[in-house]
């Protein structure tokens, strides 16, 4: 994928982030796959503080991991994040979570958000942010 279809960010496992047996806590995994689907919306040119201020915001709907290797304390990470769906009211997101020294897949995940406005109901994303995911979801 090319450096507009796919972003990442990375990082360190940081103590807090870890259980007892010095693994990385599952649930930090989806916290780590917003910090690539903010940052790669960002770089697309739709900042969620922007989205907000507007009277849209993105709720998580669905959220899947499958993990495949564990994550230790100190480790550097990569989470890179890409579109894979858009619609009206609703966008998908895939991810990939690796070790940079090496690139071992530590996971992969999928999440659907769905646009709500100020009363948290339902509603179609901006026509100019729609427009601009729909045309980032087609480019070669």
């Amino acid at each position: 994928m090319n450096e507009r279809r796919q972003s990442s960010v990375e990082f360190r496992v940081r103590y807090s982030e870890t259980d007892q047996m010095g693994f990385a806590y599952h649930g930090h995994y989806v916290a780590w796959c917003e910090m690539a689907r903010t940052e790669h919306m960002r770089r697309l040119g739709v900042r969620y503080r922007d989205l907000e201020d507007r009277g849209f915001f993105l709720a998580v709907v669905e959220a899947h991991v499958r993990f495949a290797k564990s994550a230790r304390y100190d480790d550097e990470l990569r989470a890179w994040a890409w579109l894979t769906d858009v619609g009206s009211r609703r966008i998908a997101f895939g991810y990939r979570i690796e070790r940079v020294d090496g690139g071992a897949v530590l996971a992969t995940a999928e999440t659907s958000l769905v646009s709500l406005d100020r009363n948290g109901r339902p509603s179609r994303l901006p026509a100019d942010v729609l427009t601009r995911l729909e045309e980032l979801m087609h480019e070669t």
